[in-house]
Order: C-alpha cells, then sequence, then structure tokens
C-alpha cells in the first residue's frame, strides 16, 4: 500500500499558514509531509516564499507524529553543504528523529540569486554528488576537511548531531541522476510517475528504498473554480523538469506558459471533487513502483477544505490503490 503525504508548497502560502496546514494534515491522517525550499514562487500569481528551515522547525514543535521532509533542498548554490548538514541535524533532533533530508541539483529561479551562475546539468549533478559527501561525513561525526572540485571544507564538525542521522533523499529525473541516487541516497525522489525512473535507481543500489513521488491536485467542489485556480498558479507545471530547472525567474515562467489552457492544465492536473479522477491520477505512481505519494492542493486559500474532504474522502480511497 502507498504511503500518502501532504506538501508545505513555500510557493503558494505564507509561513504561519503552512505550520497550521501541516498540524491539520496531520490530524487529517496523511503519512507524512513534504516542504518545498524555494526563494522565488514560480509565478508571481502564487505570491510567497518562506524560509522554508524556519517553517521545518516551527513545524516540528507544532506536530507530534507527522514524518518532515525537504522536497527539495539544493545544497550546492545558496547554501553551502556544510550548512545543509547543519540544518538536517538539528531538524532531526527537533522533531525527535522525524526528519528527512531531500537534495536535488536546483533550479535556476532559487539559486541564481546569489550571482554564481548557472552551470551545465552535469556540473550540477556532480557538484550534488560532492555534497551529499560531504554531508554524509558530517553526520558520521567527528572533524570533516575536503578537498573536492566543486566544494571545498575545512575542519568542519556537527556539535549538536542527533544518534540516528537523518535519510538523505535524492531528486531523480534520468540516468544520470538515477545513478547518483541510487549508490549514495537513502531515498528516490521524482515528480513523473516513469517506471523507467524506478528501475534505473534500483539497478544502481536503490533496490529495496523508499520512491517517493508528487502529484499536484485542485480539489473544490466547484469544478470550473479549480480548474481556474490550477491554470492561474500551476499552468507553469508542464514544462518538465528541463525546462523548469532551466528559467531564472517569474517572467520567464509566464512567458514560457502563455499559450498553456485552462483545458491543458485540467487534463494534467485533476480538479473538482470526484475522488475517483484522483484515485486514476495517483495509481500511475504506484504501478511504476512508487512506495510513497505526497500531494500538492493547488491554492493557498484552499487547503482547509481539502484537508477536510481528504480526511473523510480522498486518503480512504488511496489506501485501496
Amino acid at each position: 500500500m502507498i504511503k500518502i503525504g501532504y506538501t508545505m508548497m513555500t510557493e503558494q502560502a505564507g509561513p504561519r499558514q503552512l505550520v497550521e496546514d501541516v498540524v491539520r494534515a496531520e490530524q487529517a491522517g496523511f503519512d507524512f509531509s513534504v516542504a518545498s525550499d524555494h526563494y522565488f514562487p514560480w509565478v508571481d500569481e502564487q505570491g510567497h516564499a518562506p524560509y522554508v528551515w524556519s517553517v521545518l522547525g516551527a513545524a516540528a514543535q507544532a506536530t507530534s507524529t507527522i514524518p518532515l521532509m525537504t522536497y527539495v533542498t539544493c545544497p550546492t548554490f545558496r547554501y553551502h553543504p556544510v550548512v545543509v548538514a547543519q540544518k538536517a541535524a538539528t531538524m532531526q533532533l527537533l522533531s525527535e528523529g522525524r526528519f528527512r533530508l531531500g537534495l536535488g541539483s536546483g533550479e535556476n529561479l532559487n539559486e541564481h540569486v546569489v550571482g554564481r551562475g548557472w552551470p551545465a546539468v552535469d556540473v550540477r549533478q556532480d557538484m550534488l554528488a560532492e555534497a551529499v559527501e560531504i554531508i554524509r561525513q558530517l553526520f558520521e561525526g567527528g572533524y570533516v576537511t575536503y578537498d573536492g572540485e566543486h566544494f571545498q571544507v575545512e575542519g568542519a564538525k556537527l556539535w549538536d548531531r542527533p544518534d540516528t542521522p537523518p535519510p538523505i533523499g535524492v531528486a531523480v529525473s534520468g540516468p544520470r541522476s538515477c545513478e547518483l541516487a541510487g549508490g549514495l541516497a537513502d531515498v528516490m525522489i521524482a515528480v513523473e510517475p516513469k517506471a523507467d525512473l524506478v528501475t534505473a535507481f534500483e539497478a544502481a543500489g536503490g533496490g529495496g528504498k523508499p520512491k517517493v513521488g508528487q502529484l499536484p491536485v485542485c480539489y473544490d467542489p466547484d469544478r470550473d473554480r479549480a480548474v481556474a485556480r490550477a491554470h492561474e498558479q500551476f499552468r507553469w507545471f508542464g514544462g518538465g523538469w528541463k525546462v523548469n530547472a532551466e528559467l531564472p525567474g517569474t517572467a520567464g515562467f509566464a512567458a514560457a506558459s502563455q499559450f498553456v489552457r485552462p483545458a491543458d492544465v485540467a487534463n494534467a492536473i485533476p480538479c473538482g471533487d470526484d475522488v475517483e479522477a484522483f484515485v486514476d491520477a495517483a495509481r500511475p505512481f504506484a504501478e511504476a513502483g512508487f512506495t510513497e505519494l505526497a500531494l500538492v492542493q493547488v491554492g493557498g486559500d484552499a487547503q482547509g477544505p481539502f484537508l477536510d474532504w481528504a480526511e473523510k474522502t480522498l486518503i480512504p480511497a488511496l489506501r485501496e490503490v
């Protein structure tokens, strides 16, 4: 049975609401939660981008059982990997062992702000591999010195370190990232229900490890209103990772999605309150071999009704997938 998660989408809600929503998600019976780590929203209409690590710290104190996870943090541009290791160790202590560190090679949208440029994808993945190595060494304890091609570390140490370090997830989208994740990660992360990603990850050493997917949905008793909201805030979603990782700002995503129609979004994202449509959208992840699926309810002001409906209707239906 696939585990069902809830997404704290920082691009569409402020910090206090994100914490309130994950508290309600815990009460509703979600199996885990994930949170995006963004400096920018995807489009201006979403309107938010609070610092997720503060949100997670607050969430760790406001909840008691629901696991927490970054989905995902880029440990190579805005943050140096030694700082990410410190953040993750602190979160594991605050949450009493409920935290997983999800990592990825990042998007230009969020990482360009530090002015270091945006290298080719193979370079970014090499940087990610070094970052994971550094973080793991710090999790093991003691002083760490590291001289890599992309990162240098001199005498770093985690002074507040959990007995059990947080599992590390790595986002995948193709053969190279699957190879990296299979060898270095405890968890596979993806946003598309592709069986070949699962196969490649397992072949590279990820056999038996959790595989987490993510699915945007837009619940509303008024389907037309749901479609309109999904189009307004998620029309960028269909560009795919190769596009979404490269554009540097919200204006670029607005331009890239200017010809996307509401009907196009409705074909990609289940909208309305037909539970079977939501189940049908989730089923490909289970069939592809994913073990966990995090739902993203589109619309920051639409979380309460969605969470009520999810508790009563959607989660029980998804448990049958």
